[in-house]
């Protein structure tokens, strides 16, 4: 089995490292054949993984495979760690991945970077792969850094756009915020446990219950709330938490491609994983878990504000992802790690959809993103239209659909909860079906329905209308389906998007797929309390409808079809004429005012301070008055010093002979 997993883990990057180094070489064929190869290698592995774990029952794999260093004692080791929440990520990571691959082919295919950018994409695949294979903390942190350098990349992957290097370089910055608490958790568990080893640091994780430690004078707190909140920033950073949301739509300036890749499925999705892997640690910490729940559930519901207001449609499905972790991170809050890892399952499905579909929407239209002068595309683009119709109504939770599956467990396994936060959470996921059923059918409805705006567009100016994916802007022209390229991969997601979660439920929320792998305290475990009602997967439908999140799903639907198909007067009122709709509609374009926070103040700050004491300390101190300063005073003494050189041979006899005299005198008088 060893080496069944080192072939998953090193097929990609081989192919990475081959298409990388020699792309010229191979050419475009090569790249894409090589690293679909490899890619699509690790998928069905993966899946074989996958039975052989949760179908066979075989014991999960944990060894080491190779041992970096020992440093007095601790070993610093590269292992794997495979059980079923492995082999669940392992076959979502790689099957999203190969999507992606094969639709990149018809995506990128006029792009001159087009060998780089699969070397790129198979390359994160290997450090995704890296982290959630992981059995220590070393590893994890190597997954963690690999996937935001690769993610830095991607996003800034057309380098010459000043927007596209704006935006990897935020993504960047946001993430070492993260990454320090992370860094520092990891610190911590050291310090407390003497290991990076899970196993070890699990089975020590009881008896650090008790001890306490001063963050601040005159302050306990204690040592495992303190270690899984360090690990929660982390977490915050990579999937994208309030308040350090604000990297991943700036992201979309990066080609469709990796939005669904990086943005949507895999990498976003890793601090979710995170925290149900150390599940033994967080049910250790109820203050650790309210935070959670709290952080979540603020971004579920105002990060889906925002998507109401977004015209770019990437735009709206970044909003749209942002508002589905804080689902997730609602649900780690409540214990129901099941319920998270879930969600991120069948979310992965349909969102990698909804993204590839925008794509394809992109395509189309010549690269215009602006879904106000789009419209009435469903004549034209009939397979990108019903796999994108898939992908919404999975994401609002339509019944049946594999999102109602694990958005309707996920609000019931808040409302069993008694942690005190859980109340608020409750209203905001209850609040967040509206909302999210109401800006995904705007996009639904402004994009395939309505007038065809796009005839009206193709008049004006192309230079007031920038081209996002960096390709030549040739104006709008009658729309038309995209190659199969785009479109097979569509279909391929859209199955699981409908059927996953019927498939599924039962096993990986009420049975025993992760018995042995997450941790729930009795007192937290809310998805017991669920399983005593739960009759299959057609009773838990049927019982939705017994709920109001069905029914605010289709409230979500109906007003979005009032307001932009119906009477779209409605919408121009309430952002412009409506007082505190203008109010409302102002916070919203700008926000909530967080990047202006983090880039005029925050940043700016930052900048002025760097300024001033460049100024004061290596312009004016060490270039000045040490480096420069120094070498002035030479150069003076020296101007001085060279008036004693004249040249003239009576002015050297002269002072040879003011010496003699002098030596003479000091012999005579003083000795």
């Amino acid at each position: 089995m060893q080496g069944i997993y080192l072939t998953i883990v090193l097929a990609p990057l081989v192919a990475a490292v081959i298409v990388g180094l020699f792309g010229r070489q191979v050419g475009r064929t090569g790249a894409h054949t090589l690293t679909i190869a490899g890619v699509g290698g690790a998928f069905l592995l993966s899946l074989w993984v996958l039975k052989v774990h949760a179908l066979d029952g075989a014991a999960p794999f944990n060894a080491t495979l190779y041992t970096w260093g020992v440093v007095d004692g601790l070993r610093l080791e590269v292992g794997f760690l495979v059980d079923n929440l492995t082999a669940l990520m392992m076959c979502v990571v790689t099957f999203v991945s190969l999507m992606v691959h094969i639709y990149t082919i018809g995506y990128m295919h006029e792009d001159d970077g087009y060998q780089r950018f699969f070397s790129y994409i198979s390359l994160f695949t290997f450090a995704m792969l890296m982290l959630v294979m992981a059995n220590n903390f070393l590893q994890l942190f190597f997954g963690w850094e690999a996937v935001g350098l690769v993610s830095y990349l991607l996003i800034g992957f057309w380098y010459t756009r000043p927007s596209a290097v704006f935006a990897n370089m935020k993504a960047f910055l946001v993430n070492r915020v993260g990454d320090f608490g992370f860094l520092l958790g990891i610190a911590a568990i050291l310090q407390y446990t003497g290991s990076l080893d899970y196993r070890e640091v699990f089975a020590a994780a009881p008896t650090l219950q008790g001890q306490t430690l001063s963050v601040l004078p005159g302050a306990s707190w204690s040592v495992l709330t303190v270690i899984c909140l360090l690990l929660f920033v982390g977490a915050m950073g990579k999937s994208a938490q309030m308040p350090l949301h604000v990297w991943l739509p700036d992201s979309m300036e990066g080609p469709t491609p990796i939005s669904a890749l990086i943005h949507a499925a895999t990498m976003v999705t890793a601090g979710i994983f995170m925290v149900a892997r150390m599940s033994p640690l967080y049910e250790l910490s109820e203050t650790a878990l309210n935070t959670i729940l709290l952080i979540g559930s603020a971004t579920a519901f105002f990060m889906g504000l925002l998507g109401i207001v977004q015209t770019d449609i990437k735009r709206v499905v970044a909003y749209s992802t942002l508002s589905q972790l804080g689902y997730m991170t609602v649900a780690l809050g409540v214990s129901a790690y099941s319920a998270a890892v879930f969600h991120l399952m069948t979310h992965a499905f349909f969102k990698a959809l909804l993204f590839l579909a925008a794509g394809s929407v992109i395509i189309a239209m010549h690269h215009e993103q602006d879904m106000r002068r789009m419209g009435g595309l469903w004549r034209y683009l009939p397979i990108t239209y019903i796999t994108c119709l898939i992908g919404a109504l999975a994401l609002i939770g339509f019944p049946g659909f594999s999102g109602f599956f694990s958005k309707d467990a996920l609000i019931e396994a808040v409302a069993e909860s008694h942690l005190p936060g859980a109340g608020i959470a409750h209203a905001a996921v209850l609040s967040g079906v509206f909302i999210t059923a109401f800006y995904t059918f705007r996009l639904i409805f402004l994009v395939f329905h309505g007038p065809e705006r796009f005839r009206e567009a193709a008049g004006d100016s192309h230079a007031a209308h920038a081209d996002h994916d960096a390709h030549d802007h040739h104006g709008v022209h009658e729309p038309h389906e995209s190659p199969w390229v785009v479109t097979l991969p569509l279909i391929l997601l859209a199955i699981p998007s409908i059927i996953i979660g019927a498939f599924t439920i039962e096993p990986m929320l009420f049975g025993d797929f992760f018995r042995g792998v997450i941790q729930v305290s009795h007192a937290h475990d809310v998805l017991g309390e669920m399983a005593e009602h739960f009759h299959g997967p057609w009773a838990f439908l049927l019982h939705g409808f017994q709920g109001p999140a069905v029914y605010l799903a289709f409230a979500g639907v109906a007003s979005a079809a009032y307001v932009y198909l119906i009477n779209p007067a409605v919408a121009d009122f309430f952002a412009h004429r409506f007082a505190l709709g203008r109010v409302v509609n102002w916070i919203l374009l700008h926000k909530y005012g967080f990047d202006a926070l983090y880039i005029q103040g925050f940043a700016a700050f930052g900048r002025g301070l760097g300024r001033y004491f460049w100024q004061r300390g290596d312009v004016d101190l060490i270039d000045g008055r040490l480096v420069n300063g120094t070498a002035q005073r030479v150069v003076a003494w020296a101007a001085k010093g060279r008036t004693l050189q004249s040249g003239y041979l009576y002015h050297y006899a002269f002072a040879m002979l003011i010496g003699l005299t002098a030596m003479l005198g000091w012999m005579l008088f003083i000795r």
